[in-house]
């Protein structure tokens, strides 16, 4: 693949993760090779953290650091031989703005994961939102900020093998363990799941085996994968999540909601994009169908993650989270 094509097939992604579109231009429009990217999107956002220094304000300044974020995470979509460190620099200038912007975010950590929680300490629930392959907390700061709009509290999570953590853990199947020890650690009852891409998958596997998700949804995600027909790009990035490509198949093999997808009783969207077609994935139409209280939005023209299509989508994805959530909580039988 040419520079030039994989710069325009990262173009929605980029733009819907927040980055200004113009700037996203100049810096691939002048790369000389997909080497060039991780190196110099970091360069972009050191750029932004000079900005962040000089700023004549704390809200200035918290703009330009979220701003580096997203940029120090982009670079870890191509190989790079740095992305450990540009992903440690996406956490910390996150960590950087938060703590000039909102003062009362906390950072909560424990085993297989680590991330933010933001919004009122009397929200009436609590929603995680979880990565994919090779996503992490820093790529959905928009569907964070949707879901604060609303009164909820968010924790945007990195997991085993994600953005923070992708340097020094693997990718698991039983994403469901990590998601029950971020429900202990947040002091939790009930919780939201939003899951994009493979995470989508994770938050339908564990909506199926955690009973303490009240409410889930969906973007991009995969319902099955068929290792032996993944394009060779996603394969290579399995591959490096999970350890090396016998892990990779391995992993992929569990990637299956057809025993799962009856056991989600909480209330599912799952959103697809009419243009996201990939060799081995098969989307989610069948989850949403097979789920007890599964709701199927597709958008013909979104893409891969629908950064194309943000209006069809977001609002109704935060409304379904908030609806369910804020519906009182079953009574257990007497």
């Amino acid at each position: 693949m040419s520079t030039a094509e994989f710069a325009a097939a990262q173009w929605t992604r980029a733009t819907g993760a927040g980055v200004d579109p113009h700037e996203y231009r100049r810096v691939t429009g002048g790369l000389a090779s997909v080497a060039d990217w991780g190196p110099s999107f970091v360069r972009t956002g050191q750029a932004h953290l000079r900005r962040a220094e000089d700023a004549g304000s704390a809200v200035s300044a918290g703009e330009h650091l979220l701003m580096a974020a997203r940029w120090f995470h982009l670079a870890t979509l191509a190989p790079y031989a740095e992305a450990g460190r540009a992903a440690a620099a996406a956490d910390r200038a996150l960590g950087g703005a938060l703590a000039v912007l909102e003062p009362g975010a906390r950072r909560v950590s424990g085993e297989g994961f680590t991330g933010w929680l933001r919004g009122p300490s009397d929200a009436p629930g609590t929603v995680v939102v979880v990565p994919g392959l090779d996503s992490a907390k820093e790529e959905f700061l928009d569907l964070v900020s949707a879901l604060l709009a609303r009164g909820l509290a968010v924790f945007a999570m990195d997991g085993p093998g994600q953005g923070a953590l992708a340097a020094t853990t693997t990718m698991r199947p039983d994403y469901e363990q990590v998601v029950g020890r971020v429900a202990d650690a947040l002091g939790v009852a009930r919780i939201g799941l939003v899951g994009l891409s493979l995470g989508g998958w994770f938050a339908a596997r564990t909506a199926a085996l955690e009973p303490r998700v009240a409410a889930v949804a969906t973007v991009s995600g995969p319902f099955r994968l068929d290792w032996e027909e993944l394009p060779p790009p996603v394969r290579d990035i399995m591959a490096r999540r999970t350890g090396g490509t016998d892990a990779a198949r391995a992993f992929a093999g569990h990637v299956d909601l057809t025993a799962l997808a009856p056991r989600i009783t909480a209330p599912l969207l799952v959103v697809d994009g009419g243009e996201d077609v990939i060799p081995g994935v098969t989307n989610g139409e069948p989850l949403a169908r097979q789920a007890p209280h599964g709701t199927y939005l597709s958008v013909p023209h979104g893409d891969h993650l629908l950064g194309n299509a943000r209006p069809e989508w977001l609002p109704r994805l935060a409304d379904h989270i908030l609806g369910a959530l804020t519906q009182e909580a079953p009574r257990e039988p007497e």
